[in-house]
């Protein structure tokens, strides 16, 4: 579990590329101080389990599934990307719950400045559009943020420049995919109605009921 506070941007070193899969070398500094192998590490909002380290990166492998998802496909050498480490009990939670889980990407349709904000617009599929709400959390490339404005189209988000500097929005560009995570207590909610609506069906009783149970 993360909270979408990027920790730290790593900087891709070498990546292995399979027929689907991946396997990521990410130079890092302050990700390192504490890793072992084993962990969980949101790679661009992507949860990932270190299967190597040393002083100056740790590596990761990328399942197909994973490849389809998210816009790690687009990864090179040199690539930047949002690093967190999984959140420890105790810790101060200053984001919202965010699994590492994509559910798939968007792209950036336009960036606009206000005063000191930037606003960024999303446009995303419908199947992600219906977990979207206005003023409700969403994870953009792993970084927590407030949903501003929300249509059938594109969701927007409005950053502050901390938000800029710390993160690779500032290298962002009209266009480019990026990774979305939408908030789980939606998908939850919509899970627990559909599976009760589905048992609710197999309660009524019908003469196929009756038959099926031995009762006729």
């Amino acid at each position: 579990m993360f909270t979408g506070i990027i920790e730290e941007i790593g900087q891709v070193e070498g990546i292995k590329k399979g027929e689907k899969s991946a396997s990521i070398r990410i130079k890092s500094k302050r990700i390192l101080e504490d890793v072992k192998i084993g962990d969980s590490i949101s790679t661009n909002g992507v949860c990932l389990t270190v299967t190597e380290f040393n002083k100056e990166n740790f590596s990761v492998d990328v399942m197909p599934e994973t490849i389809r998802r998210t816009n790690l496909k687009y990864l090179n050498k040199g690539t930047k990307v949002n690093l967190e480490r999984a959140l420890k009990v105790g810790n101060r939670f200053g984001g919202h719950m965010v699994s590492g889980h994509i559910d798939g990407t968007g792209v950036i349709k336009e960036f606009v400045s206000e005063d000191n904000a930037l606003w960024i617009s999303i446009g995303a599929s419908k199947e992600i559009l219906k977990y979207v709400m206005t003023k409700g959390s969403v994870a953009l490339d792993g970084i927590s943020l407030t949903v501003a404005y929300v249509d059938e189209d594109v969701f927007k988000v409005s950053i502050i420049p901390h938000t800029k500097e710390e993160t690779t929005l500032s290298s962002k560009k009209v266009g480019e995919e990026i990774n979305i995570e939408c908030d789980l207590v939606g998908k939850y909610v919509e899970k627990f109605m559909n599976f009760n609506k589905a048992v609710d069906k197999k309660k009524d009783i019908s003469l196929d009921f009756l038959k099926e149970n031995g009762f006729y």
